[in-house]
């Protein structure tokens, strides 16, 4: 990056665009996006070990009297929180006649069937067995290793992040028509952000890309966060897929160094019409060392929503993305 360019961000969070360039005028970047670079770090992404974990919702949703549920690749899953604030999972499907434990209530920690009343404490008990289950402070996640069949780890790949006391956390969940190679594929082509989403980001330039020994695949981008007008936050941000159904991006000059965006596509299973249905979660962890940062993370409830309505509005148009890309491959008309 410019040393001048650094130092100002040094000193300001925000920057004033002296030389804006309409949409329309922008360096076009497809010449730079090529299908085989996208799709060689995606498959180096699938070949990453997952462990056979999921992410199945918010840490936050978890609490009161009723369970966390999905569907995670056909197989129903539910958690709760014991009486001593335990986290336990198991599958979703009543042993006895087959209810949707998705709709029990938890009562003192135990998981309480509303078909007859059999009682789960989390462990196996009349045909039911639990699943590995991991609490990472911001996401849940379960092990399946028969949907997953690979060697099981024993806790998930959970990306580096700041610590909760010193960030602002908020999680967007939305669903999409598509598989969740097509959801990842998305977040390693950083190329199309200033084109996509001109209402957030400007100034878009990929700086680096995998190549040569660079074992985490990263792509380096140089973008600016529109603020309001021709008033913009201009950041370095590394993108890595750590495992198959996760892309995180990380702030590494700029505003908010250390801050993160994690993406997890997790399969939940077809539709009615056999079309794969695909879970996003993503989780915004934001920093800043800033003394001013104490007041976001004191008004954290209030900027949570507008976080997740701006990611909401991000995903609007990801997932279309992602679910025209599934349809091309799916009917063998995808150029890439």
């Amino acid at each position: 990056m410019n040393p001048e360019r650094s130092a100002r961000r040094g000193r300001l969070p925000l920057s004033l665009r002296r030389r804006p360039v309409s949409w329309e005028r922008q360096q076009p970047t497809w010449r730079d996006a090529r299908p085989g670079l996208i799709a060689e770090a995606l498959k180096r992404a699938q070949a990453r070990p997952s462990g056979n974990w999921y992410v199945v919702g918010a840490s936050s949703a978890l609490g009161g009297d009723r369970p966390v549920a999905r569907t995670v690749a056909g197989h129903e899953v539910v958690l709760w929180r014991g009486a001593q604030g335990r986290l336990h999972a198991g599958p979703g499907v009543c042993p006895h006649l087959g209810a949707p434990l998705a709709d029990s209530p938890v009562r003192c920690g135990t998981l309480v069937c509303h078909w007859h009343g059999l009682a789960l404490d989390g462990s196996s008990f009349a045909g039911w067995e639990p699943l590995p289950a991991f609490d990472d402070g911001i996401l849940l996640w379960v092990r399946l290793d028969e949907a997953g069949g690979e060697e099981p780890l024993a806790a998930p790949v959970v990306p580096a992040r700041p610590a909760l006391t010193r960030g602002v956390t908020a999680v967007y969940e939305g669903t999409g028509l598509c598989e969740p190679e097509d959801v990842v594929a998305n977040r390693l082509d950083p190329w199309h952000g200033a084109w996509f989403h001109p209402y957030s980001f400007v100034d878009l330039t990929v700086v680096g890309r995998p190549g040569g020994h660079d074992t985490e695949d990263r792509f380096t981008v140089d973008v600016s966060f529109k603020v309001a007008g021709r008033l913009v936050v201009p950041v370095r941000a590394v993108f890595t897929a750590p495992e198959p159904r996760t892309v995180v991006m990380r702030i590494t000059e700029g505003e908010g160094v250390g801050s993160v965006v994690e993406t997890h596509a997790t399969p939940l299973g077809p539709d009615e019409r056999g079309r794969p249905r695909t879970a996003v979660t993503e989780a915004v962890v934001a920093a800043s060392d800033r003394p001013g940062f104490a007041f976001a993370r004191w008004a954290a409830p209030v900027l949570r929503p507008m976080m997740r309505t701006a990611a909401a509005r991000l995903w609007r148009d990801d997932l279309a993305y992602a679910e025209r890309r599934w349809q091309l491959r799916s009917t063998g008309r995808f150029p890439g």
